[in-house]
């Protein structure tokens, strides 16, 4: 029998009636055997994150200020969700102890790992499994760099003596056993790192939507929910703003080779989407994965004659941006051309100086500067096997009336990226989702 680990992230664990939901999905496959929950989430539009009011918690104590006015409505929440579970359960000691340490100035690290630690012991209580805290096994260094091989170690050794448990996400400990908590979204960190510290056959990753969509569903209505994709599929299309998860959050099982199952806790027959490293069938003909973009980009466009004969140009170029401090994002390229691709916030007030700099360096014969531009990536590990994607695209764009200014398609042959004005980047979406979509 395999084991699966699940992870429930903060809107299904918002109230009493979410974490029956969980339970309830958990008892339903014995294979569920450790869970990850996060903080409670937001029960409405108009809520506030149980980790938002701690750290504002954090920020008052800091401050010299009373915490008691928040911390009454952390009390609040948590009171209630005992009270509705029915558990019997003292919880106001821990309530109190968090808060006197909170306003002894513990920093704000502990201040929001307790949402997660607090949201696990209720919820071990009311599914009698115990509660495994993660500062037990989840390390980083002094200067607080997550230490990755001897976490797993440390996972599996303590985690290999238990049948079950639930594990808070978030956060680990320092050297001196003080909390360290992951970047914001850490819970999928940390459920990642239990999937992987117990050999898990599945790490499932619970949240409210059904998977992850083909595309924005606020560009495109009621998008199709990708079924299944790859790894690779998934940075292509979190580097280019697809936000429901970001492969960084899921390297260990990445590593691994372990699955992850995105499902929905609100509707736990759905197919959900299933990321893996491969050994799909083959995408059907003329189907893409997903399509994402990001506005405000901006390309600097140079042009040289014999520019692919001169030795050293690409490295005195790359040799500018980083005496400068700049990243590139893309570097689409001809005989005579190269363009730089950067983000526009990234070279404000400073483009004059830059471009100074290149002239300097390079001599080009010619710069040109387009600022504004959005990129729209169609990902698709099929694409490189069906003859006419790429005319499929162009052809939408064009009949569309949308002005391309720029194509990039990287060696992988796993997307084609095409730069248009910001204004035209909604529609751009609109137009490939229409054309690719239906999969025929």
């Amino acid at each position: 029998m395999g084991i699966r680990v699940c992870k429930f992230g903060g809107s299904s664990v918002a109230d009493a009636g979410q974490m029956r939901k969980v339970r309830a999905i958990v008892e339903a496959e014995d294979e569920r055997r450790f869970v990850v929950p996060s903080a409670p989430g937001k029960r409405s539009a108009d809520d506030i994150k149980v980790t938002d009011l701690l750290y504002q918690a954090n920020e008052a104590a800091a401050a010299g200020e009373s915490i008691d006015p928040l911390f009454d409505l952390i009390t609040e929440r948590y009171r209630k969700i005992v009270a509705d579970l029915g558990l019997d359960f003292d919880f106001d000691p821990v309530l109190a102890e968090v808060h006197d340490r909170i306003a002894g100035g513990a920093g704000p690290d502990y201040a929001a790992s307790r949402g997660e630690y607090l949201n696990g012991l209720i919820l071990a209580k009311l599914m009698d499994r115990p509660l495994i805290d993660p500062a037990t096994m989840i390390r980083f260094d002094a200067e607080g760099r997550f230490l990755a091989d001897e976490t797993q170690e440390a996972v599996a050794e303590r985690l290999g003596a238990e049948k079950s448990g639930v594990v808070p996400g978030f956060y680990g400990a320092l050297p001196d056993g003080s909390i360290k908590t992951f970047s914001r979204g850490g819970s999928d960190v940390t459920g990642a790192i239990v999937a992987r510290g117990v050999g898990a056959s599945v790490y499932e990753n619970w949240t409210d939507v059904s998977g992850l969509l083909m595309t924005d569903p606020r560009i495109v209505d009621s998008p199709r929910t990708i079924a299944e994709l790859t790894y690779r599929e998934l940075r292509e299309l979190a580097y280019m703003g697809a936000t429901v998860l970001h492969d960084e959050a899921i390297f260990p099982v990445r590593e691994a080779g372990i699955p992850v199952h995105i499902k929905n806790t609100n509707a736990p027959d759905d197919r959900g989407t299933v990321i893996a490293r491969g050994g799909f069938e083959q995408a059907p003909t003329g189907r893409i994965t997903g399509i994402a973009g990001r506005k405000d980009f901006t390309i600097i466009a140079l042009e040289k004659t014999l520019m692919n004969a001169e030795i050293g140009f690409g490295r005195r170029l790359l040799g500018v941006l980083e005496s400068h401090g700049l990243s590139w994002e893309h570097i689409p390229s001809g005989i005579d051309t190269l363009s730089i691709v950067l983000k526009s916030d990234a070279v404000e007030g400073r483009l004059d100086d830059l471009l100074e700099s290149i002239r300097s360096e390079c001599a080009p014969d010619a710069i040109e500067v387009n600022a504004g531009i959005a990129l729209i990536a169609t990902v698709g590990r099929g694409m490189s096997h069906v003859p006419g994607t790429a005319a499929r695209l162009f052809g939408a764009l064009a009949a569309a009336g949308i002005n391309i200014r720029m194509i990039d398609q990287g060696s992988s042959e796993l997307n084609i990226i095409v730069g248009v004005e910001n204004d035209d980047f909604e529609k751009t979406v609109r137009v490939i989702y229409d054309a690719f979509a239906d999969g025929h």
